[in-house]
């Protein structure tokens, strides 16, 4: 059985509360996790602020950079034993645990690399006057990790703030505690890591994670989860003006144009609808298809959908496991179900599978067709396999409904044409758009949303900029 403690100030340590892990898949217990709370939070944060007190390793880029390449290597040699954890906790199928863990340690690598370049300027702005531009830490960085995607969200955020040269406290999801404390020790534990710059609790209230919140003393907030949440942080971390990081909410749009190829492109869809049973920001929500393709698009999808097969991601046939949880689960469930009830066209009704998977939270994917994109199911973001398909006329038609959204996260164009694509790629408000794919993500390239789908950008160089102040030093030398 798995056991994690929090580690603080350089120490792994319990407070004599534990909890239990379960497997989603069948209610099996894995482990059990130290239970903090607002002591440990701020044990962790006090922690931190001496560690960035020290200047060996707020202003020591070339030792962040080894820790880090450290920290990668000796993951590479613990893959498949933390992606076969990552599933059990995580419900995920096996494959997409293996994928994760691969993309975290390419992330790590990146950052690994921009420790060493968060380069500067200087400006000549009158004879002998100098202006330089400096990129510093900015402090204390509160991490609050999700649990869909522990590994990758977790290390796309707590990289380049290692890099930036911020100390970090890691506040994982109780869903996930068990994954995050295994996948941190090989960092925690390295020689090189002086006690206090990253610490990690786990709780399963939310006063610890208040507490960053709430603190002076944490400079940067890094949060991914919903907007009601992202909401509440901001309100409740504005006396302190503290930097925040937030990934909030989507409702994916993919516009499917009528030159697309709708038997090779379904298919992609419904993976993109299921990758986390759904439960992905970025994940494919709704399907805009031209009126044209419609009935071929409606009948691709319900037989792509149909044919996922559902089971133990530790099975290797398993294409979709169940959602993290039975509360999740039930949740979801009702909104479908809702759903159903309220659209225009019940395509593949989905719900629980029940037989050898009825211990487990289970849900199979659901199509429905609407044509009003005002209806709370095409504006909710349901955190589950649900696809809505819509149809439009034109592009401009198409365009429209797309950008009927609060949200702003994630889109994606399926065309032939490379003009149109770029043409609607720009027309979009969102902060990602994939032409002829979907749920591209890696180290390079920025993610992040318009609107409430959050502040800030995570993976890329830009993500340094989210825990790093710019400091501008004038000096007047003179002249000769």
């Amino acid at each position: 059985m798995q056991q994690a403690q929090h580690f603080i100030d350089g120490k792994w340590q319990g407070n004599g509360q534990w909890a239990d892990s379960l497997d989603p898949a069948n209610g099996e217990l894995i482990g059990r996790f130290a239970d903090g709370g607002e002591a440990q939070a701020r044990a962790a944060v006090d922690a931190a602020v001496r560690a960035f007190e020290n200047p060996q390793w707020s202003q020591n880029p070339r030792l962040r950079q080894q820790l880090m390449l450290d920290w990668a290597a000796a993951l590479k040699s613990r893959q498949e034993a933390l992606a076969q954890l990552l599933t059990r906790e995580n419900g995920k199928a096996l494959a997409q645990s293996r994928g994760e863990i691969g993309g975290a340690i390419s992330e790590i690598l990146y950052y690994a690399g921009l420790a060493r370049h968060n380069p500067g300027h200087v400006l000549e702005v009158a004879p002998g006057e100098f202006s330089t531009m400096l990129r510093e830490p900015a402090g204390v960085a509160g991490l609050i990790i999700p649990w869909n995607a522990p590994a990758v969200l977790l290390v796309r955020a707590l990289a380049p703030a290692l890099a930036a040269g911020c100390t970090c406290v890691v506040k994982p999801a109780q869903q996930t505690a068990l994954f995050t404390a295994d996948f941190l020790a090989p960092l925690l534990e390295l020689p090189g890591l002086a006690p206090g710059v990253v610490n990690l609790f786990a709780e399963t209230g939310h006063s610890g994670a208040a507490h960053l919140v709430a603190t002076p003393k944490v400079d940067v907030l890094s949060f991914t989860g919903s907007t009601a949440t992202g909401t509440r942080i901001m309100q409740d971390a504005a006396p302190t003006m503290k930097k925040l990081s937030l990934e909030l909410g989507g409702k994916s749009c993919c516009l499917v144009l009528d030159d697309a190829d709708v038997a090779t492109v379904a298919p992609k869809l419904a993976a993109a609808a299921t990758i986390i049973s759904g439960q992905q920001c970025t994940a494919a929500r709704r399907v805009l298809v031209h009126a044209s393709r419609s009935a071929e698009m409606k009948q691709a999808l319900a037989v792509a959908l149909s044919e996922i097969r559902l089971g133990h991601g530790l099975d290797a046939a398993t294409q979709m496991g169940p959602l993290i949880d039975q509360e999740s689960c039930e949740w979801v469930e009702q909104r479908i179900r809702e759903s159903m009830d309220s659209c225009d066209e019940v395509v593949l009704a989905g719900g629980r599978p029940g037989g050898a998977l009825d211990s487990g939270a289970f849900l199979s994917p659901t199509l429905i067709a609407h044509q009003d994109s005002g209806a709370f199911f095409c504006q909710e973001e349901i955190f589950g396999p649900l696809l809505v398909l819509e149809t439009f006329e034109d592009e401009a038609e198409a365009v429209r409904r797309a950008n009927h959204t609060e949200f702003g996260l994630s889109a994606s164009v399926w065309t032939h044409d490379g003009a149109r694509a770029l043409r609607m790629a720009r027309s979009l408000r969102n902060g990602t758009v994939w032409i002829n794919d979907h749920n591209k993500l890696f180290a390079e390239a920025e993610t992040g949303g318009y609107r409430k789908s959050g502040l800030g950008r995570l993976h890329g160089y830009d993500a340094l900029l989210d825990f790093t102040e710019l400091k501008h030093v004038y000096q007047n030398i003179g002249t000769l």
